[in-house]
């Protein structure tokens, strides 16, 4: 019986270029894998697997250098190309190795194979089993050992057919119950030691492993973990780093069939700790966030981006939607609550007299538009904050200057293909507080439509909304306040009921439904009439779990007050934010309204520092950024956990912003992707 080990291996990764001809002590990552799996005393051969195509052409010309055996074949189709190479080298028995894992042990695999022959199975492995969800005690990853036969993966190609098992080898064969299969458990949880190579800090960790040992290479994992100066250098990481694997393994099947991952941008898990974000939650409750391995979390960031003012799961929201869900949601009739919502609205805001609902506030923006454009008969915009997705705001950044597109309100240099080329030079942005920007457009692009935030990163100028709204009454032209962010948080209603700036229109989201999709269009019935005018409809905004969602949420805030709550913490947070810049000598931004607060470091380091505050206290059971949104949960113990979790991060940022000492030293992971570009 023939055992080969078989090592994929390319070099078009996206995240870290060529990585397995980067060298470690003058020897490239195939050398050093090659040379470890020689080591082993069970070994019948070691053959490369690589993609059949010209960006490989550089990694087959170090292979015939140095005489190591390869086969080619479809970059893909990974389970196809195994399967070949498997057939070509006359293999009974499989062992897969990946080509970033330069610590592979040989130790380990002969006792797995010894393990393997001896038991006469189909798959064994030191990886989790996907089928227990019990097991809890794994080895590092850069460990990681597959032994199968060729009858298995032969089997198993007769049953695959998704793209995802295709590109992964054994997923089928480790989720399905044809074969005999079992799992290795270490006696230790070293799932959070990071020992395989996707970035140049992975590499710069095992580099020192191997300078420990030089000029040594036959190591094994035991005396890694056993010596000193390791497991100085590995303590914190040993010890503090979540398991996430199953958050991971469902981000990468993610990325692989939704495209950019996940349905919003905010959510995308590398905006805060690339490969180390949880990504994925199994329960919310109050404050607290169960992910998928059942770590638990404090959320110090957005709570739900926004939505979820009285908290995850509100009893008396979620009983009343349970309610109406076993009496029927949607029927060829319509739902006697988008009626009650709308009274109350109005009630709320008895300058408005005519309401339209839809689910998200992307459509709420979109719906205000047209309804606006009808009444006025213009098409142009004046727009200052962020307003969705759709073409007519995304149309902003047609326009042939950077000073009037989105690079000051979303991110800079936003893409927008697929925007219609027509729509260029029909919206136009204006900074928050430039009124002669605004003005001179009015003067000059036939403005039929000022649409904006009361505030975002501000808190709201008065004099400035009020020179806003004369220029819209002087010159015929619809005001619409988008407060899908602001509603409901600074008051009990629209925050320019607080400052007495009243729009046309105004819309409100987010809080509006406590997590459920709810969006509203409230307006004066002079222009919201003008709706009959236009073809604005959809199936889905008849359904009756948003109304229901919004009437009890609106009764709930109004009983216990919840804006007073959330600034009440918002100021809280703010003042000690002051307070800990301040003693540790740290130039910092800090943003919003007490019930809306974020913070920029005047840095250029700010990304990485922002990533350092999530990785640090993600170890601490929180999920933190440089936002939060604060909720009617977040109570005085967790609030000061979080902030003498935060004095100690911010005691390392002084150390590298002001001492010089280099961030990347303590990041276990990428620095994140840049977030929404924001206006002051």
């Amino acid at each position: 019986m023939k055992t080969i080990a078989i090592i994929q291996a390319r070099l078009n990764s996206k995240r870290f270029p060529s990585k397995v001809l980067k060298k470690i002590g003058g020897r490239t990552l195939i050398q050093l894998i090659n040379e470890r799996l020689r080591l082993s005393k069970y070994l019948d051969d070691i053959v490369f697997s690589i993609p059949n195509n010209i960006q490989n052409k550089r990694l087959e010309s170090h292979l015939i250098v140095n005489k190591i055996k390869y086969y080619k074949g479809s970059e893909n189709n990974v389970v196809i190309r195994y399967l070949k190479t498997a057939k070509k080298f006359r293999a009974d028995n499989i062992i897969r190795v990946t080509a970033d894992c330069p610590l592979v042990d040989p130790k380990m695999l002969d006792q797995m194979l010894h393990t393997f022959k001896k038991n006469k199975i189909d798959y064994l492995a030191n990886i989790r089993d996907p089928l227990n969800k019990h097991d809890k005690y794994f080895y590092p990853d850069g460990f990681d050992l597959e032994i199968f036969t060729t009858k298995c993966l032969e089997k198993s190609i007769k049953k695959i057919k998704t793209k995802y098992d295709k590109e992964h080898v054994t997923t089928f064969i480790r989720n399905s119950n044809l074969f005999k299969k079992q799992f290795v458990k270490n006696n230790l949880d070293l799932t959070s030691l990071k020992l395989s190579v996707d970035t140049k800090k992975n590499l710069n960790d095992i580099k020192k492993i191997y300078n420990i040992f030089h000029p040594k290479i036959n190591f094994s994992l035991k005396d890694i973990l056993m010596h000193k100066k390791i497991r100085k250098i590995f303590k914190k990481k040993m010890v503090k780093m979540k398991k996430i694997d199953r958050g991971l393994e469902l981000w990468s099947r993610a990325k692989k069939i939704i495209p950019g991952g996940t349905m919003l941008l905010s959510k995308n898990p590398d905006r805060y700790l690339p490969n180390a974000w949880p990504t994925y939650f199994k329960t919310a409750k109050g404050c607290i966030i169960t992910d998928l391995d059942n770590n638990k979390f404090k959320d110090l960031s957005t709570m739900g981006v926004g939505t979820n003012v009285l908290g995850y799961g509100n009893n008396l929201v979620d009983n009343a939607v349970k309610k109406v869900i076993k009496n029927g949601n949607l029927s060829t009739l319509n739902c006697k609550e988008e009626v009650l919502l709308a009274e109350k609205l109005i009630e709320i805001h008895p300058w408005f007299q005519m309401v339209k609902f839809a689910r998200t506030g992307g459509e709420a923006n979109s719906i205000a538009i047209r309804i606006a454009r009808a009444a006025v008969g213009k098409d142009n915009i004046a727009i200052c904050g962020y307003h969705g997705w759709h073409d007519w705001y995304l149309s902003t950044n047609l326009n042939y200057t950077k000073k009037n597109n989105l690079n000051a309100h979303l991110m800079k240099d936003l893409n927008i293909k697929g925007v219609p080329k027509k729509l260029k030079d029909t919206v136009f942005s204006f900074h928050y507080g430039d009124y002669k920007t605004l003005e001179n457009l009015v003067n000059h692009k036939k403005i039929g439509v000022i649409k904006m935030e009361v505030c975002r990163n501000t808190e709201p100028n008065i004099s400035f909304l009020k020179k806003v709204r004369k220029l819209a009454s002087r010159n015929n032209i619809v005001l619409i306040f988008d407060e899908c962010t602001t509603g409901f948080r600074g008051n009990f209603g629209g925050l320019h009921k607080k400052i007495n700036v009243n729009p046309d229109i105004c819309i409100f989201g987010k809080t509006l439904g406590n997590g459920y999709a709810i969006t509203s269009v409230i307006g004066k019935k002079e222009i919201m009439e003008h709706a009959n005018e236009s073809f604005i409809s959809s199936t889905f905004w008849t359904e009756r779990i948003g109304p229901t969602a919004g009437l009890k949420t609106i009764e709930v805030m109004k009983n216990i007050k919840s804006w007073q709550t959330i600034n009440k913490v918002g100021a809280k947070i703010r003042k000690r934010w002051r307070q800990l810049f301040k003693h540790y000598n740290l130039k910092v931004n800090i943003n919003g309204i007490p019930s809306l607060l974020n913070f920029v470091f005047e840095s250029k380091k700010h990304q990485a520092y922002k990533t350092l505050i999530s990785q640090e206290m993600l170890k601490k059971n929180f999920l933190a950024t440089n936002t939060i949104y604060p909720c009617t949960k977040h109570n005085d113990s967790i609030i000061e956990s979080y902030l003498d979790n935060l004095e100690k991060i911010l005691k390392i940022i002084n150390y590298c912003e002001n001492d010089g000492q280099d961030i990347n030293k303590y990041l276990d992971s990428d620095i994140s992707k840049k977030d929404f570009y924001r206006y002051n």
